[in-house]
């Protein structure tokens, strides 16, 4: 009788412990790649106050938003543009009352630490002269939030004709950093966090807030959502704990 109850026990606790960690699991966030350190510090502060710590996929906002509409399963999505979270409301799968502009950011552009290249974005700058034989790292300027700030900035600067075949079009912005980073571009525009977060890079100017629309971070629950914990870790991003997790990494308010 002992022996038949232990397994009993036994498989109890083999059939219970999935559900356990099923329930247990935090909110899945799909995350501009540009949010990595902040988000992942943000999770943790979440976490520290006894919550399941979110489950946080990055990745360029595009392919974000394209999983989404495709069905993949998530609770939040946090945009580093209002046009793709757009596409994702256009195709209703948000909740209603959810989508909060929850940070803003800067545009810069970027050389290795160890370059001598100064300039300073404005009207005709010699960016291309600068390049040498070398080529322009960006977030694919056809999709990718950070790539089309640039390429917006760049033409209204009137400097996108003469650099654009020069273009070295990266997944995300943080794979612009990283060619920045290795040597393998000359030059590239990223936001000032991802610049902030780099100790292979410096800073070579700002653009303009003139040159291109408002960088602006959209957070919003997804309509499929099936966390309990998805509204409260989103109230905690726009919390004033989470807003200074986010100061600290160098983003703004909107």
């Amino acid at each position: 009788m002992a022996r038949l109850l232990r397994l009993l026990a036994l498989f109890t606790a083999m059939f219970l412990a999935p559900l356990a960690m099923a329930q247990e699991r935090g909110p899945v966030v799909l995350a501009a790649a540009s949010l990595q350190e902040s988000l992942t510090e943000a999770a943790n502060a979440w976490a520290a106050r006894g919550h399941a710590r979110p489950v946080i996929s990055f990745a360029a906002s595009s392919a974000l938003a394209r999983q989404v509409i495709a069905g993949a399963p998530a609770d939040l999505f946090l945009s580093a543009d209002e046009e793709w979270m757009d596409a994702v409301a256009k195709a209703g799968l948000l909740r209603a009352g959810t989508r909060t502009t929850l940070l803003g950011n800067r545009l810069v552009l970027i050389a290795p630490v160890s370059s001598t290249v100064r300039l300073t974005p404005a009207r005709g700058f010699p960016l291309a002269r600068a390049l040498g034989s070398g080529r322009l790292a960006l977030a694919d300027p056809d999709a990718v939030p950070a790539g089309k700030y640039a390429k917006v900035a760049l033409t209204r600067l009137g400097v996108w004709g003469r650099v654009a075949a020069r273009v070295a079009p990266a997944e995300n912005v943080r794979a612009a950093l990283a060619l920045v980073e290795r040597g393998a571009a000359p030059l590239g525009i990223v936001y000032a966090t991802d610049a902030r977060a780099s100790k292979a890079v410096r800073v070579v100017g700002t653009f303009p807030a003139a040159s291109h629309p408002p960088i602006r971070y959209p957070v919003a629950q997804l309509k499929a959502s099936r966390s309990k914990d998805a509204a409260g870790f989103r109230a905690f991003l726009l919390s004033k704990q989470g807003r200074a997790i986010f100061a600290r990494h160098g983003f703004s308010a909107p």
